[in-house]
């Protein structure tokens, strides 16, 4: 991987542990009190098809990348340095736990688009249901845990596969641009990884239409939720 760049945030206190997480997920506070999810990368558990010490920065490509198509679905989310070292800080989100997104998985309602695109362009190989939110009283989803995303093989895991076969929303397809991708992740991700991300949406342009599931390996992420 490439260095890690410079933290643009600077995480002051810990209050704790956010349960339920692979990777060490914790509460943090900034110098003005704000509540962020932490996850310091010395707390990533190893996996074998991704670097050791690479996912915050993909949490942060994630980020990015839903910034710079106006796609907006996932929480301001920058790399920082907190008391256990740099990592990734994702804005702290109230979770409306009545909601439930299963009924708009399975219809493939369009106000879900914008992340099952997110998830194309990233390669999102953990698109869970529970990753998927909504806080009270308001109607943005925003899509969150997007450190399993740019890998340059292909491993799209996700449970939206109800929009398979569809064609991708005109308004959405318009927002895509390569080389807006390309600066989304540069200095984040390897050059393979880059180019990989670029070629997904050069891919897009030319079949904007959203794949079916593999036959190769598992289609969805485990657990479901």
């Amino acid at each position: 991987m490439v260095p890690l760049p410079e933290p643009d945030l600077e995480l002051v206190e810990v209050e704790g542990l956010l349960a339920g997480a692979s990777n060490a997920t914790l509460l943090a506070r900034d110098s003005d009190g704000g509540p962020w999810v932490y996850k310091p990368e010395q707390g990533e558990r190893p996996l074998w098809d991704f670097p050791l010490g690479s996912l915050a920065r993909r949490e942060v490509g994630c980020y990015r990348l839903s910034a710079a198509l106006a796609l907006d679905v996932v929480p301001e989310t920058h790399l920082a340095d907190g008391p256990y070292g740099p990592g990734s800080a994702q804005r702290f989100l109230d979770e409306d736990w009545t909601w439930d997104p299963r009924p708009l998985i399975v219809s493939a309602d369009p106000v879900l688009w914008p992340i099952a695109l997110l998830d194309l362009l990233a390669n999102n190989a953990d698109r869970k249901i529970g990753h998927l939110l909504r806080e009270p009283g308001k109607d943005e989803i925003w899509a969150i845990d997007n450190g399993l995303t740019f890998h340059q093989d292909e491993k799209l895991r996700t449970v939206l596969w109800s929009f398979a076969g569809e064609l991708i929303p005109v308004d959405l397809m318009e927002r895509i641009e390569p080389t807006a991708v390309g600066s989304a992740v540069a200095g984040l991700l390897s050059g393979e990884e880059a180019e990989a991300a670029v070629r997904r949406a050069e891919g897009l342009i030319e079949h904007p239409y959203h794949p079916g599931p593999p036959a190769d390996r598992p289609p969805m992420p485990w657990p479901l939720w």
